[in-house]
């Protein structure tokens, strides 16, 4: 097999796609999962605790935001890659 007669730059293209696939769904799944953590765990507190019951909201809602910002990370990187990858130019040989 002659790797130099490969057509490297739609092979690139395709593992970034077929990698991309994936990355989405651990990258949404994983901050889905710990956002239902914390929601629970905030519930379960607030129903111990009814008096700090603002006090854990605030604290649940600013640990919400940050889990959905590290969503909202893994999306932007994803779509980075399929889009407008920076190492496209290396592979395909252009400039």
């Amino acid at each position: 097999m002659d790797w130099n007669n490969l057509p490297w730059d739609k092979i690139f293209i395709l593992l970034t796609v077929l990698i991309s696939g994936p990355g989405i769904m651990i990258g949404i799944v994983v901050p889905a999962i710990g956002q239902m953590i914390v929601a629970t765990s905030g519930l379960k507190a607030i129903a111990r605790q009814p008096e700090a019951g603002d006090r854990i909201s605030s604290i649940v809602l600013l640990s919400l935001a940050m889990l959905e910002s590290l969503a909202i990370y893994v999306l932007a990187v994803i779509l980075i890659l399929i889009f407008a990858n920076p190492m496209l130019k290396y592979i395909i040989g252009t400039k």
